[in-house]
């Protein structure tokens, strides 16, 4: 029996503010706001100044953001900063399911809202298209 009741899923990227509001809108996700909550943890002296930042005119954790599914049913998602850029090809993705013949209309949504097309795949009678979010952040329209 797993212990674990919910998860997140975290990307590590260069700017966790930008990549969040990209997967917010891919997925129809709220971006998660704490600004009272941050607030009153500098105000407890426990956060400071250098912890913080001014995003769309809100108060945020500079080094990270969060969006979540408004209905509670999918994962959480959070972006971290990282300093050092991505080595290699991600070793864990998200493929995106969408019906084969809606695909070209979700790349054209995804692709304006920053995402780009990278590649293609089929196995048997699958196919998928291989996409990258603004920071290169492998996915797949499934």
């Amino acid at each position: 029996m797993a212990i674990t009741e919910q998860f997140q899923v975290t990307f590590d990227c260069h700017d966790p503010h930008a990549t969040c509001r990209f997967w917010a809108e891919a997925l129809g996700y709220e971006v998660v706001r704490d600004e009272d909550m941050i607030r009153q943890l500098l105000a407890d002296g426990v956060a400071s100044e250098d912890d913080v930042a001014t995003v769309d005119e809100q108060l945020v954790w500079k080094d990270g953001d969060a969006c979540e599914d408004p209905e509670g049913k999918r994962p959480r998602m959070y972006f971290q900063r990282v300093p050092e850029p991505r080595p290699a090809k991600n070793r864990v993705h998200l493929d995106l399911r969408v019906p084969e013949a809606d695909r070209p209309k979700e790349i054209e949504r995804l692709t304006g809202l920053g995402a780009r097309r990278i590649g293609e795949g089929q196995q048997g009678p699958f196919s998928w298209i291989v996409m990258a979010d603004p920071e290169g952040n492998e996915f797949c329209v499934a």
